[in-house]
């Protein structure tokens, strides 16, 4: 899943080659392990994807990612919240966590 405002944004900064980017976040699907932990607010924990400079936050249930097999991880609700570029790295998942301790999943 992928938020709204999260698409317009890759929409419109990366125009034609966003289709890159939506196949680089939908390819989580076939490997739900995918992805650089950068922090967990309880048991949510907050994940990247690289591409290029950017970098693309989800957040998921990190107790299922543990002890589920692969296979099981196909229905895993991960959800797709904020990017970044590297020098707004740190401000954007500092961000992400005052989301998820005050509003929970539902603040995206």
């Amino acid at each position: 899943m992928i938020t709204k405002k999260l698409e317009k944004e890759i929409n419109k900064i990366f125009k034609s080659e966003s289709i890159k980017i939506f196949e680089l976040l939908y390819s989580l699907k076939e490997n739900p392990k995918k992805g650089k932990p950068v922090g967990n607010v309880g048991g949510i924990v907050i994940k990247e994807l690289n591409y290029e400079k950017y970098r693309f936050y989800f957040i998921t249930e990190g107790y299922k990612i543990k002890i589920l097999k692969t296979d099981e991880l196909k229905d895993l609700m991960i959800k797709f919240v904020a990017m970044s570029d590297k020098k707004s790295q740190q401000k954007v998942i500092k961000e992400i966590k005052i989301v998820l301790r005050s509003l929970g999943t539902e603040g995206f």
